[in-house]
């Protein structure tokens, strides 16, 4: 099952600013505080799930790559949740702080004392656009810069507005409901203007019931080196518009184009070289494709079909940083021949008894000792 989003979980906007991403994560934790909650699963998990997206949301390194790659930016995390190794203890220890009023009356009176109600008007989003972006290996492996064409959803010039009468201008409704702690008032956006906080007085020619038009726009985005096939990156405020409100994001899906002549395998690239016996049995030099190269190296006599040899360095860098760059990993394929004439069948007949060309098995490597090789 998909990790949902972390803004979705804290329940706020993706430009929410530090102090509202901690007023949120104090909110949720409360709400599924276990001394709240004794004995409820489900409330424990959603205690620990908003832990985790306040884990990522609250620190601006971390918030940054996730804005741009997703869960797949922050996978490699040291806080203890990308695979779901912190406990409760774990959170009381790294975010205990976070529940102390600072004002000597209790945690519960910190959550919900003055600064908690009221409410802020809320800003509404425009939707996010999706776009499919085609990436070679050369892209992948060194990072590119790319202009991207497609067509957003903007604010039609002269467009005017009234406040909404639902919400006065707020952009959400409130509701008050009674709890063991009091009365605690909850939010969501107005059903009418859909959080605009406001509804179009005049609508100008070609433009929606939103006030809005569509035009073709061209941005350029970085692309970092080592994305993946199906790796999403977020570009924020590059959505559709929403007037009087901030533009959703342009979501970009890496699309990883086949290479011609290398294979992608994590990190590393694969690379299959064909040669023929005697190449093998005698040893040459051969050029082999790299990334955006060439390489030429050297093939010792008497190389095995099946040897992996390795460039080193020669893969795809590690996207969340950190790690080393992958490995180019070349596959030995020997070739032997479908079809022989009398002058080769009366010259491999001659070898069937020689010496150096019966094989050996106490010489030859098992399966274990050439991955042993592989790996030092």
């Amino acid at each position: 099952m998909s990790k949902r989003d972390f803004y979705d979980i804290l329940g706020v906007a993706k430009n929410a600013s530090e102090a509202e991403i901690k007023k949120a994560y104090r909110k949720k934790a409360i709400q599924y505080h276990p001394d709240k909650n004794p004995d409820n699963k489900e409330a424990e998990e959603k205690f620990k799930e908003a832990a985790e997206a306040y884990e990522i949301l609250s620190n601006g390194e971390k918030r940054q790559r996730y804005d741009q790659f997703g869960h797949a930016g922050v996978g490699g995390s040291q806080g203890g949740f990308g695979g779901g190794g912190m406990n409760m203890d774990d959170i009381f220890s790294q975010f205990g702080d976070i529940f102390g009023g600072g004002g000597g009356g209790s945690p519960f009176e910190s959550f919900f004392g003055s600064g908690g109600r009221g409410g802020r008007t809320q800003q509404a989003v425009g939707s996010n656009i999706r776009i499919k972006l085609k990436l070679t290996l050369e892209d992948i492996t060194n990072g590119v810069e790319k202009k991207i064409k497609y067509t957003k959803k903007v604010a039609a010039v002269g467009v005017q507005f009234d406040n909404c009468a639902t919400c006065g201008g707020r952009g959400q409704v409130t509701r008050v409901q009674s709890t063991f702690l009091g009365q605690m008032q909850t939010a969501s956006p107005c059903p009418t203007c859909r959080g605009m906080g406001k509804k179009v007085k005049n609508v100008p020619p070609g433009a929606d019931g939103m006030g809005l038009m569509s035009e073709k726009v061209t941005t350029t985005i970085d692309i970092p080196a080592g994305v993946s096939d199906g790796m999403q990156l977020n570009v924020r405020g590059k959505g559709n518009e929403m007037p009087g409100g901030v533009a959703g994001d342009l979501i970009v899906l890496v699309e990883e184009v086949k290479h011609e002549t290398l294979e992608r395998d994590g990190n590393n690239v694969i690379y299959n070289l064909h040669m023929s016996f005697p190449q093998a049995a005698l040893g040459t030099d051969v050029e082999v494709p790299t990334v955006g190269g060439k390489a030429r190296i050297k093939i010792e006599s008497g190389t095995q079909s099946g040897k992996v040899l390795r460039l080193r360095g020669k893969g795809i860098p590690d996207v969340n940083g950190g790690y080393r760059t992958g490995d180019q990993l070349i596959y030995v394929n020997v070739f032997t021949p479908n079809k022989l004439n009398n002058e080769e069948k009366a010259m491999m007949k001659s070898l069937l008894d020689a010496e150096n060309f019966t094989p050996d098995p106490t010489k030859e490597k098992g399966f274990f000792d050439k991955m042993k090789d592989f790996f030092n």
